[in-house]
């Protein structure tokens, strides 16, 4: 067995990530470095779909196991408990709900190693081409919107851009820069450890997108944004030249100003719900998202 170079982390909350394993094993071969496999079980306490996953990694053929924690800890502590338990010196994060758009996914990532040696760099994502249900359409046209950006455009403010999945992270940089455990539940805990460690060392970007299948539903979009607003006001007080460059962050400061605005959320979540032209929709969402920030602003 070669030598372990690349450690792919993972981890999930109720997820399934058997897809991505079976994505792995036929990755793999074609990778010129060796690449392991760690999964984090946050806390799901699902029995049957432990014996799946462990099912699953009996039969894979590479280098995996699962790590399972009793309770659930957050995403910041689940990637740095990852990062302790990884056998590589770079560490690729992955969520469970990634798919490879292709079978020369990973080798990308090894060839990226061994031409570059970053000590960070992010890949990008791509919504799913086949969101055929209706409640996941929102969804997929909000990240094409909002984080599907190629690497050319990234590259021109790295730190904005840049997310915890499909990243490439040397283990010295999160040793030097964890996670902020600091922020609980869903989201902003990724662009704080972005401008932390942007300060630090350079953020390469290229073009090498994985799939974000796990799309959500319009009540789960909206229930994320409602109750993700104390994770968003620590991001602004730790970093608030980085929030004062985003429309979110003006949009925020805007409508914390206006009389009446939250008598305006009822509105907005039927537009979101509703059988309206998507781009209408996604408009109503990131106006949500923002009357919902902006009560959480200091």
């Amino acid at each position: 067995m070669s030598e372990i170079r690349l450690s792919v982390l993972v981890p999930f909350y109720k997820d399934d990530p058997t897809p991505l394993i079976a994505d792995m094993a036929r990755a793999i071969p074609l990778c010129e470095l060796g690449v392991e496999l760690v999964l984090y079980d946050d806390g799901t306490a699902d029995e049957t779909l432990t014996e799946k996953i462990e099912n699953a990694i009996a039969k894979c053929g590479f280098p995996a196991r699962l790590v399972t924690e009793k309770a659930n800890r957050g995403r910041a502590e689940a990637r740095n408990a990852l990062v302790r338990a990884a056998k590589a010196d770079k560490v690729l994060f992955l969520d469970a709900d990634m798919r490879f758009p292709d079978d020369e996914f990973l080798s990308r990532w090894t060839s990226a190693i061994v031409d570059h040696d970053p000590d960070i760099a992010f890949g990008g994502f791509e919504a799913p081409d086949d969101a055929s249900a209706p409640q996941y359409k929102l969804h997929q046209a909000f990240s094409r919107s909002a984080e599907c950006a190629p690497a050319v455009v990234r590259a021109e403010d790295p730190a904005r851009h840049l997310y915890t999945s499909n990243l490439l992270v040397r283990k010295s940089v999160l040793a030097a820069q964890p996670f902020d455990a600091g922020f609980a539940g869903w989201g902003w805990e990724d662009m704080e450890w972005a401008a932390r460690a942007a300060h630090h060392f350079t953020i390469l970007h290229i073009q090498n997108p994985a799939i974000h299948a796990g799309l959500e539903t319009e009540e789960g979009l909206l229930d994320r944004y409602q109750n993700s607003g104390a994770n968003y006001a620590r991001f602004v007080s730790l970093h608030p030249d980085i929030a004062a460059r985003m429309p979110l962050y003006r949009w925020a400061k805007l409508l914390r100003r206006t009389p009446g605005q939250r008598a305006c959320r009822p509105v907005l979540s039927r537009i979101v719900r509703a059988p309206a032209p998507v781009d209408v929709r996604v408009a109503a969402l990131k106006l949500w998202r923002a009357s919902w920030y902006g009560d959480a602003l200091p």
